[in-house]
């Protein structure tokens, strides 16, 4: 049988005839002519190369071929009609999911951790994977179903994803507590003479947007140090007397262990937006925990 040319409708037609034996009634039941039923029997009978039904006194008895393929027919066509029911109705307590999103260390420690927290509440069978933001490989990530969800700058994405504004994002200064030269009201010219830790997510850079924006106003920071991630910088700044420009939001997760400090002179900030694929815009377990993100983040 050459199941590339298989139509969905032959077998729902073979599933009525099955239940009814009698062309009329399924007829009826399918909302189709009898004329129409009749014709969609013959070309089951071709591709099955069995009658299927066969005449008799009161509608048509089953050949052994037919009754051979009820069982598993009415099992096959249920699962998939519980598969497309759970696209359109999905149940958080009781459902089973899996969204892989694609985000940085600081998107995970601000958004994710507080995600995951929820959802053991909310939807205990959800589970989530997370990857490394890989900007080069995005597009072909989200097609091939490698990623569902992506965290990242308004700028960073196609315009053919699906995208949703969250978030603007500003820095704060951290310290340790009682650090010698923080205070309220910090200076730009006290601020570069500062000893700092960056993060450079590509490696070994010591620069930033920011350091280029303060070389516009001929200043230029003391970087001591280049970080691969924002969640080394709290550790290393409450044991010295480096100081680190982080998100504001991922001060939360260190409220009360440091000082932190506001720059109302410093207007450097970024987005963040939450992008995800066609494929999965109508999923209803996709479009549920889309939903809840964007409700714990706007």
């Amino acid at each position: 049988m050459d199941t590339t040319k298989l139509d969905l409708n032959l077998l729902l037609t073979l599933e009525a005839l099955l239940a009814e034996q009698n062309v009329t009634k399924a007829a009826v039941r399918l909302h189709l002519s009898q004329p129409a039923v009749s014709a969609q029997l013959n070309r089951l009978r071709e591709m099955f190369d069995d009658p299927l039904l066969l005449p008799a006194r009161r509608g048509m008895t089953p050949t052994d071929k037919a009754l051979e393929l009820l069982i598993p027919l009415r099992e096959s066509l249920e699962k998939l009609r519980r598969t497309l029911y759970s696209h359109q109705n999905f149940y958080p307590e009781r459902a089973n999911l899996t969204v892989t999103i694609a985000c940085t260390d600081y998107i995970q420690a601000a958004v994710i951790m507080p995600l995951v927290l929820a959802l053991r509440k909310k939807a205990p069978g959800v589970r989530i994977a997370v990857r490394h933001l890989d900007m080069a490989q995005l597009d072909q990530q989200l097609a091939r179903s490698e990623v569902d969800l992506v965290f990242a700058s308004h700028d960073s994405f196609h315009t053919q994803l699906r995208t949703r504004y969250l978030f603007d994002e500003s820095y704060v200064l951290i310290g340790r507590h009682d650090h010698p030269a923080l205070k309220t009201n910090l200076s730009l010219e006290e601020f570069v003479k500062l000893e700092h830790v960056i993060v450079s997510p590509s490696g070994g850079s010591f620069t930033t947007p920011i350091d280029d924006a303060l070389k516009a106003f001929g200043h230029k920071r003391n970087v001591v140090m280049s970080a691969a991630s924002f969640l080394f910088l709290p550790e290393i700044v409450k044991k010295s007397d480096l100081v680190a420009l982080i998100p504001r939001r991922l001060v939360q997760a260190h409220s009360g262990l440091l000082s932190v400090t506001e720059l109302p002179w410093l207007a450097e900030q970024f987005d963040i937006c939450l992008i995800w694929h066609e494929r999965s815009h109508s999923h209803a377990g996709h479009r549920w925990v889309r939903e809840l993100i964007i409700e714990m983040n706007s």
